[in-house]
């Protein structure tokens, strides 16, 4: 078996525990094991908010499907992400938030909704909504990386053993060094990732003749398939739906937003909107552009279920191993990795801070101590990465319905109470709370009403409309209910908005 994938993943975790090392020596405290001390400037928030976006899932899931079902035109996904849920918001949301965040002395987004509507109440719901639905998220992230690992080590490594590795080192990475040390990592894997995709896209179009004759033969494969009667396409909504919820979403997802809350200083925020811009666009677009390809493998290299269909999840994984050789594909799976453990790294961190900030030291115990509270939000961070490691020992299919669902969830619960609060002085207590509770019965209501009354792939084929609609109806009900009941007091709305 070659080694030189173990060599490699074994000097990639090495480099994170001696920067997690040097991090935790400058942690003291939650201020610092969270937001950094608020010191971070634009190239490392740039790549943190660039990795925490792109995990395995991309790779694995939604390349890979989405790839196939509609060719080149996937791209629009990357694309989407690049523009809206990278650079344009960055520019609407960074400076606000940053500002807003600082004048009512907040450092969670479960803080920022008891601070801004001055009720607890929120904070315990929105922590529980965090903690609850970004544990299958995480656990989507590690099973894409399921499929990568078998195929790299040939399916001689348990993935039980693997996945349990791991999770050990995320454990270790991220309770030791806090967010100083989980930035400058990030920038390590985004470095990575930018490499590893544009090395992935080069290599196997080469083997089809370069880059534009591979997108001439893919589209022309795609075009036969199509009129064969091969693929079945998709409903019209499925793609502007995947556009809308993974581009639109990422603005009211806590461990995306809590990039902004770190910002050194507004001037930061400019440039870290190019460079996260410019990230995402290779990323996504490297990623879409290889699951497109999938069409010129050979009709029986193509990964297919038990019951006959096409495995999207193992499409790219498969493509990969059949045209890259051994050292490139360690290096695809330490872009893979990267990927992941970023990705990881920030689900952890916000869904600890929910229950320790939020719950325990913002409800329970309000006199706990420094000391207390980070031993308490590292104790979490375990916990959290336990409940992701134990759903991902069962291989769960369709990862893209399960991250569908959990973002449907958490972005529909907290988009609008989020956006409205940032921008819209007139926002009130009980508007915030019918657009938490409508986004997160939509997304759910629709899933599961789908999975019951038709099939588990249809539900899971319209789950990105679900999660579409949890974040559209919050906004028509947001500012609804605000115009027919009492405006907040004129105190808070002073000191948020100063």
């Amino acid at each position: 078996m070659n080694l030189f994938p173990f060599i490699l993943t074994a000097f990639f975790f090495i480099v994170m525990l001696v920067v997690a090392g040097w991090g935790l020596r400058r942690t003291s405290d939650v201020h610092d094991f969270f937001l950094g001390g608020r010191t971070l400037g634009a190239w490392l928030l740039a790549f943190s908010y660039g990795t925490a976006y792109f995990s395995a899932v991309i790779f694995v899931g939604f390349a890979g499907k989405f790839g196939w079902q509609f060719g080149l035109n996937a791209l629009w996904v990357g694309i989407g992400n690049a523009v809206i849920g990278s650079g344009l918001a960055w520019l609407v949301l960074g400076q606000r938030t940053r500002r807003m965040t600082h004048n009512l002395k907040v450092q969670t987004m479960p803080e920022f909704f008891a601070a801004r509507y001055e009720t607890n109440g929120m904070k315990i719901i929105t922590a529980l909504i965090i903690f609850i639905f970004l544990a299958p998220y995480s656990a989507s992230v590690f099973t894409g990386l399921s499929y990568l690992i078998e195929i790299v080590f040939e399916r001689k490594v348990s993935f039980t053993a693997v996945l349990t590795v791991i999770s050990v080192i995320s454990f270790l990475y991220i309770t030791c060094g806090g967010y100083k040390a989980i930035a400058r990592i990030d920038f390590i894997q985004g470095i990575i990732m930018l490499g590893g995709s544009l090395l992935m896209v080069y290599v196997i179009a080469k083997n089809y003749g370069g880059i534009l004759t591979a997108s001439a033969e893919l589209s022309e494969k795609f075009g036969q398939r199509i009129a064969s009667g091969e693929i079945k396409p998709p409903p019209w909504f499925v793609l502007p739906s995947v556009v809308f919820m993974t581009s639109l979403g990422v603005w009211g997802l806590p461990q995306m937003v809590h990039k902004y809350y770190a910002i050194r200083d507004e001037n930061e925020i400019k440039r870290g909107a190019l460079i996260t811009t410019v990230f995402a666009l290779i990323i996504g677009c490297a990623a879409y552009f290889t699951g497109s390809m999938t069409h010129l493998m050979e009709p029986d290299k193509i990964p297919r279920t038990l019951a006959g269909g096409i495995n999207f999840d193992q499409l790219v994984p498969d493509l990969a191993a059949s045209h890259l050789p051994a050292v490139l594909l360690a290096i695809i799976l330490l872009l893979v990795l990267s990927a992941s453990l970023s990705t990881l790294s920030s689900l952890v961190l916000v869904s600890a801070s929910a229950i320790t900030i939020d719950l325990y030291k913002g409800y329970l115990n309000p006199k706990t101590s420094n000391r207390s509270e980070l031993l308490l939000i590292r104790l979490f961070c375990g916990i959290f990465i336990l409940m992701s490691y134990l759903i991902a020992l069962f291989k769960p299919a369709w990862i893209v319905s399960l991250m569908s669902i959990s973002w449907g969830a958490v972005a529909g619960s907290f988009l609008a109470p989020y956006l409205y609060g940032l921008f819209w002085k007139r926002t009130t207590k009980l508007g915030a709370y019918a657009g938490m509770w409508t986004g997160l019965l939509v997304s759910n209501g629709l899933y599961w009403y789908w999975f019951f009354t038709e099939s588990p792939a249809d539900a899971g084929a319209r789950a990105p409309l679900a999660a579409s609609i949890a974040m559209v109806v919050p906004l028509i009900v947001v500012p609804a209910v605000s115009m027919i009941t009492p405006p907040p007091k004129n105190e808070t709305i002073k000191i948020a908005f100063k």
